[in-house]
């Protein structure tokens, strides 16, 4: 159990109640995560405009970044960000077979070098920033624009940030349907 309650719709401000239904119509529930961040609702709003920034914006695919999301969770060992980012992240095409056994990526052959350079920036990342070399650097500027390396290390800040949030809360995965309007008897 979440070490914070999460706030059901009924309990939040108007404003907070109508970004709760947006999520809800985009994900068919209001993540965990989300009804404990909502304690807080200035860090909640401008939380939800960084995530979509971060995951909506720029050239580098949705896919890849769900991608290395998913590895980095992996790495921190968060089964919370885990349970919703697989199924993004199959959804959006990759494999069970890939995502089963992404801690062999190295060895696998069915990722692209260029997939594989960005899932090797978010193992170092991860584990230690500071050791990000400039040969590794320099072979993410082969394949990723200045621009497109922002996009990844900020996805892979922001579940680090996410991933240390939902550990340190023990948070539980989120099931379909929570955190909306039939949940918590809003007439929305």
């Amino acid at each position: 159990m979440s070490r914070i309650s999460r706030l059901e719709r009924s309990e939040v401000t108007p404003e907070m109640a109508m970004l709760y239904d947006k999520i809800f119509a985009l994900r068919g529930n209001v993540p965990n995560m989300f009804r404990v961040m909502a304690h807080r609702p200035e860090i909640f709003s401008t939380m939800q405009a960084h995530f979509g920034a971060v995951l909506s914006t720029g050239t580098v695919p949705i896919k890849l970044k769900e991608l290395i999301i998913v590895r980095t969770s992996q790495v921190n060992v968060t089964p919370y960000c885990l349970a919703s980012h697989t199924i993004l992240a199959k959804n959006l095409g990759w494999s069970d077979e890939q995502l089963s056994h992404l801690a062999d990526w190295p060895q696998r052959d069915d990722f692209t070098r260029a997939e594989k350079a960005a899932l090797r920036l978010a193992e170092t990342v991860t584990r230690d920033a500071n050791g990000l070399s400039d040969e590794q650097f320099a072979e993410l500027r082969g394949f990723y624009s200045e621009g497109e390396i922002v996009e990844l290390l900020c996805a892979i800040g922001l579940f680090n940030y996410f991933n240390r949030f939902n550990n340190a809360l023990r948070m539980e995965p989120t099931k379909p349907g929570e955190g909306g309007c039939a949940e918590s008897g809003c007439a929305a």
